[in-house]
């Protein structure tokens, strides 16, 4: 592709940092860099027409961990590095929250909860046993002194069958993703961030005093430093990264005329997740039930997992209620053998910030903040 010497000038030359990926933790960095050093030329680079990972494509749930996935955690790390997570993940939140305002991106703090069936007695019962114990340690993050709690009256109330115990978190909430990302891409182009989409970096070439991008379209980019911040798709780039893509699909119901629900739900573990949207129902999830096929990069349907969520749908959360499916998707987060993200220097010039774990809405801002201040050290 030729390009005029003006074209070539505006966007391609003299560029101080090229992000890699436009979702949350890439438009977050240059959100922070643009603020820090306004001078600075920051552009943006994504492969697809839209966010290709998950930003845009996730259940918009305002979470940090529902108690039996806190529990779960304190089996596998340290009591200090589970709750220095949720911190994280809350100071994320709010700082998503300060950055674009509540109305911008449709925040509600409808609360969540976590559903339990009969068979899952035992890990009820284990849970009740910890809340006072998680709640004393959430009080100092969030500032409230009974985040979780019992909440077994609602059951009817939402109109659930099957489902004998119901712990809510008080502090949770919802957003609306798109209206996020398209936030956030207006903010940093006003602040002068250009994003060039339907651009994919093949390989980055670190050079000591420059990067070199070569991308897609034959197209080589240079900048003196860059930030990889493509999460699920970072071993593309990054092969020695620990990050494993993990492919989430999703469907929405039609508007439901008298929907009980209002709220952000996890069930079975937090393997499957389900919010009302207005009067709709969004339902996701189920990749427990074939792990190896859900760890791809490749966005798609599977019909194990869609006639799994559409028969949760009938004999749990809408037992007694006519609905019909109006809409299908994926998305690909970044998992890996820890829950920690990955925000490290990779070379001299080139950095990440990787491995959100399926809290990006959470901890996102975060790291993209931490991204920049990597960057803004190697510049």
């Amino acid at each position: 592709m030729q390009f005029s010497f003006w074209e070539q000038q505006t966007y391609f030359s003299n560029i101080d940092v090229l992000v890699v990926g436009s979702g949350i933790v890439g438009l977050n960095a240059a959100l922070h860099l643009k603020t820090t050093q306004p001078a600075l030329k920051v552009v943006v680079v994504e492969r697809g027409l839209l966010p290709t990972g998950a930003s845009s494509k996730n259940a918009g749930f305002a979470c940090f961990g529902s108690p039996t996935e806190l529990l779960d955690d304190l089996t596998h790390h340290t009591e200090d590095e589970v709750f220095s997570l949720v911190e994280r993940r809350w100071k994320g939140l709010q700082r998503l929250r300060k950055n674009l305002g509540d109305v911008t991106i449709d925040y509600h703090n409808w609360g969540g909860y976590e559903l339990f069936e009969p068979a899952q007695e035992q890990l009820y019962q284990q849970s009740i046993t910890q809340l006072a114990y998680l709640n004393k340690h959430l009080q100092p993050i969030v500032g409230e002194p009974e985040v979780y709690r019992v909440a077994d009256e609602k059951i009817s109330t939402f109109g659930f069958k099957g489902i004998s115990h119901l712990l809510e978190s008080t502090a949770e909430g919802q957003i609306d993703t798109g209206k996020m990302i398209l936030a956030l891409t207006q903010k940093v182009q006003a602040l002068g961030v250009i994003i060039l989409n339907n651009l994919e970096v093949k390989q980055l070439h670190d050079q000591g005093t420059t990067i070199v991008a070569t991308t897609n379209n034959d197209i080589d980019l240079k900048a003196r430093a860059a930030l990889v911040a493509t999460n699920g798709f970072a071993r593309q780039l990054l092969p020695e990264l620990q990050v494993v893509p993990a492919r989430a699909q999703v469907l929405i119901t039609k508007p439901i005329s008298g929907l009980k629900l209002k709220g952000t739900f996890h069930y079975d573990k937090g393997y499957y997740y389900f919010r009302n949207i207005g009067n709709r129902v969004l339902f996701g999830g189920a990749r427990n039930l074939d792990f190896k096929t859900e760890e791809t990069m490749e966005p798609g349907l599977t019909d194990l997992v869609q006639n799994r969520l559409e028969e949760l749908l009938k004999q749990v959360i809408l037992p007694a209620t006519n609905f019909e499916i109006e809409q299908r998707w994926s998305g690909i987060m970044g998992m890996g053998p820890a829950k920690t993200t990955i925000v490290q220097p990779v070379s001299e010039r080139v950095s990440c910030a990787v491995r959100m774990g399926g809290m990006g809405v959470a901890i996102g801002s975060l790291v993209g903040e931490e991204g920049a201040e990597l960057i803004l050290q190697q510049l």
